[in-house]
C-alpha cells in the first residue's frame, strides 16, 4: 500500500505557485481538503528549497506552521514537517507530528537524542549538495548516482541507528531534480533504477518528482503544465518499489492508484 504525501507550502516563493499558502486560514482549508481527496499525510513546508529560494529563519518557520498544527491537533499522525532547521524540528517533535522530512538527511548529531526519544517517522533525503537547499552547481553524474546514494544512506542510517533510532522509523528519499544535478539524465537514471536502489538499501523509499525541473526538461513544458508528466513519473515510481510518493496533486494520484489497483484484480492468472 502506497502512502501519499500531499505538498503544502507555507511560503511565498515555492516553485509551483498553486502550492503556496501563506494565509493561516487558507493553509488549514487546503490541508483539510488534501486529506479529504487522497493524502494520507500533509507535508508542510515553511520554507522553499529550490535554488532561488529565500532563506527563512527558524522563528519564522515556527510562526508559519504553528496555526496549522493547532488546527490539526487531532490528526498530528497525518502531518509531516519539511524542514532542515533543528529548532523547527524540535518544535515539531514537541507538537507530536507524525513525520519529520529533512532535505539534508538529518546531518546534525546534536539532534539525534531528541529524535531517538520521539516516535515519529523520519524522511531522510539524499542531496548532492549535502548542506542547505538545492543549487545549480551540484552535479552528480548518472553513472555515479546509485553508488553515491547508497553510500550516503549506509553512513547516515548507521549513524541514526547507533543513536537509538529504530530502523522501522526510517524512510529514504534519493532526492530528485536539482538535489541530484541540473542535468535531467541523473534524475531519470535514478527513477529508472528504483528497484536496484531499494534492494541495496532494504528500507522504504519515498519519491518526490512532482513538477520538478527534470520533467520539464524531458517533455519541454513549463512547471504549470507538468501535471500529466508528474503523474506518469509517480505511477512509474510506485510500480518500481516506491512506498511513499510526495505530490502536489494527491487527489489525482489517489484516483490513479485506485484505478491501477482495481485493474490489477482483473488480470488473468
Amino acid at each position: 500500500m502506497v502512502t501519499v504525501f500531499g505538498i503544502l507550502n507555507l511560503t511565498e516563493d515555492s516553485f509551483f505557485d498553486e502550492s503556496r499558502r501563506l494565509d493561516p486560514a487558507g493553509a488549514v482549508t487546503a490541508a483539510i481538503e488534501m486529506l479529504r481527496v487522497g493524502s494520507d499525510v500533509v507535508d508542510v513546508g515553511p520554507a522553499a528549497s529550490h535554488p532561488d529560494a529565500r532563506p527563512v529563519s527558524p522563528a519564522d518557520e515556527i510562526r508559519r506552521i504553528a496555526p496549522l498544527l493547532d488546527a490539526l491537533s487531532d490528526q498530528m499522525h497525518r502531518v509531516s514537517i519539511d524542514s532542515f532547521q533543528p529548532e523547527t524540528q524540535r518544535y515539531a517533535l514537541k507538537r507530536g507530528v507524525g513525520y519529520l522530512n529533512d532535505i539534508q538527511g538529518f546531518p546534525d548529531p546534536a539532534l539525534y537524542p531528541d529524535i531517538a526519544e520521539a516516535d515519529c517517522r523520519l524522511v531522510v533525503m539524499h542531496s548532492a549538495q549535502r548542506d542547505g537547499i538545492a543549487t545549480r552547481t551540484g552535479h552528480l553524474r548518472p553513472e555515479d548516482a546509485l553508488d553515491e546514494i547508497v553510500r550516503f544512506f549506509e553512513a547516515r542510517v548507521s549513524a541514526l541507528r547507533r543513536s537509538g533510532v529504530a530502523a522501522d522509523r526510517l524512510i529514504l528519499d534519493p532526492g530528485m531534480g536539482f538535489f541530484l544535478s541540473p542535468a535531467p539524465e541523473t534524475s531519470l537514471h535514478v527513477l529508472s533504477n528504483l528497484q536496484k536502489l531499494k534492494s541495496a538499501l532494504g528500507l522504504p523509499l519515498l519519491v518526490s518528482v512532482s513538477r520538478k525541473s527534470f520533467l520539464g526538461a524531458t517533455v519541454g513544458l513549463p512547471v504549470k503544465d507538468l501535471g500529466p508528466a508528474s503523474l506518469a513519473a509517480e505511477l512509474h515510481a510506485i510500480g518500481n518499489g516506491a512506498d511513499y510518493v510526495r505530490t502536489h496533486a494527491p487527489g489525482d494520484l489517489r484516483s490513479a492508484i485506485t484505478f491501477s489497483e482495481t485493474l490489477a484484480k482483473f488480470r488473468s492468472r
